[in-house]
């Protein structure tokens, strides 16, 4: 896993550490009793469950260390709010030349939902906004070309 900073919500490290410890306990234990039912079906150099069964042990294993490491080094974010835009900030953007407005929320990597507006810190939007103000315009790489915001309120 790369050492980058990891942001999170309260909510988010929460759901983390629940989603962890479920995998320690029950998960683990789920796990271990399908490879015990495996290996009792005999050679297991053709067993097709008890391979199925070491490669479902090494994915939770392997899911375990991953949130360890990103439980260890999250960074809890605040609600946002100052005069800048930061991780957890709501961010009200407007496209040059038109009058629709769009609401941002940014985020960690880890929670990043554009469906339900929550963008990464590290997506072109979200590094973008970063560190700017009310008013100020912002240009995104997109697909067609660069596309220039304006920032017209910060929650």
């Amino acid at each position: 896993m790369s050492h980058d900073i990891q942001y999170l919500t309260k909510e988010k490290f929460a759901d983390l550490e629940r989603e962890l410890a479920h995998l320690r306990t029950d998960r683990r234990k789920e796990v271990a009793e399908h490879l015990e039912y495996a290996k009792k079906l005999g050679d297991l150099s053709e067993n097709a469950e008890y391979h199925q069964a070491r490669e479902e042990q090494a994915e939770v294993e392997d899911r375990i260390r991953r949130l360890e490491e990103l439980l260890k080094q999250a960074v809890i974010t605040g609600q946002g709010g100052g005069d800048a835009v930061t991780v957890g900030s709501t961010v009200r953007v407007e496209k040059d030349g038109d009058n629709k407005s769009v609401v941002f929320t940014i985020v960690g990597s880890e929670e990043a939902d554009t469906a339900s507006g929550k963008v990464s810190n590290v997506s072109p939007m979200g590094a973008a906004l970063l560190g700017h103000k009310v008013g100020d315009v912002i240009s995104v790489a997109t697909p067609k070309g660069f596309t220039e915001y304006k920032i017209a309120a910060i929650k």
